[in-house]
């Protein structure tokens, strides 16, 4: 990925309110999928699939999910009393154009929106001053890391651009303050998520959409899942595993935001 960290830092990386209003309720997020799944297009909905663990156990590596892209799209004149479009909420899962490069896709979790005061005390999330209760979280490693889970800090190696401006232009007293149009976005493998702790925040327009089921499960590997498509090894072992390597407990699982409280 292009963006200035150690070698050593990328790969371990790589391994990897106020009151909202209520959300769709299974009955509508089941009827807005199966119409999705029979008349949506490219221009509705988007395929894609999870390439490394940063959402583990979440979403692991081999689910491919079907992205709704309307539910943060901005409304028209028309359709927006018919189409129940949202602003990213708190506990939402999304899926973006990386900033530091937007030809990669990523996928986290909104941990905060505009106005909100981000701190982590020994990887404990704060946002204004509450401490987050956070059941979708996994930590897999017991030591603290002086920057990752005391943040924001003074970072030990190199950062990009953009979170450079935001540990710079958006921090006060200690914690960071999301900006207009802007999202806090971290992944729920708290301790191997290259998220914006490392890169900055998530533009409202980089925003593709929510992760609405997954459709397919297959256990596989990071390395497998090339960047620029489907390695050849991945399609052998698809070939010869694909019966006992699908994760058949997970097909059709619909994926849930966490609603906050707060």
């Amino acid at each position: 990925m292009k963006i200035q960290v150690s070698p050593q830092k990328t790969a371990e990386l790589d391994k990897v309110g106020r009151k909202a209003k209520p959300e769709r309720g299974t009955i509508a997020e089941w009827t807005v999928t199966v119409l999705l799944l029979l008349f949506g297009t490219t221009t509705l909905v988007q395929a894609f699939v999870i390439p490394t663990g940063s959402m583990e156990d979440t979403l692991l590596v081999g689910d491919h999910l079907l992205v709704d892209k309307l539910a943060y799209a901005p409304p028209g004149p028309l359709t927006k009393n018919l189409l129940p479009y949202t602003d990213p909420k708190r506990g939402d899962i999304i899926v973006f154009r990386y900033p530091v490069d937007i030809r990669q896709t990523f996928v986290k979790r909104v941990i905060g929106v505009p106005g909100d005061h981000i701190k982590l005390v020994n990887k404990q999330v704060y946002r204004n001053g509450v401490k987050l209760n956070e059941p979708y979280k996994f930590h897999k490693t017991e030591y603290v890391d002086a920057y990752r889970d005391n943040f924001p800090g003074q970072p030990y190696l190199q950062l990009s651009e953009g979170a450079l401006d935001m540990l710079e232009r958006h921090v006060v007293n200690g914690e960071v303050v999301v900006p207009p149009n802007s999202y806090f976005a971290m992944g729920d493998n708290r301790d191997n998520s290259l998220d914006s702790r490392y890169w900055g925040f998530v533009p409202r327009e980089n925003i593709i959409g929510k992760p609405l089921i997954i459709y397919w499960s297959y256990e596989t590997t990071t390395d497998r899942l090339a960047s620029q498509g489907i390695s050849i090894d991945h399609l052998v072992d698809l070939g010869k595993n694909f019966f006992v390597k699908t994760r058949w407990r997970r097909t059709f699982n619909l994926i849930h935001p966490y609603a906050s409280q707060d």
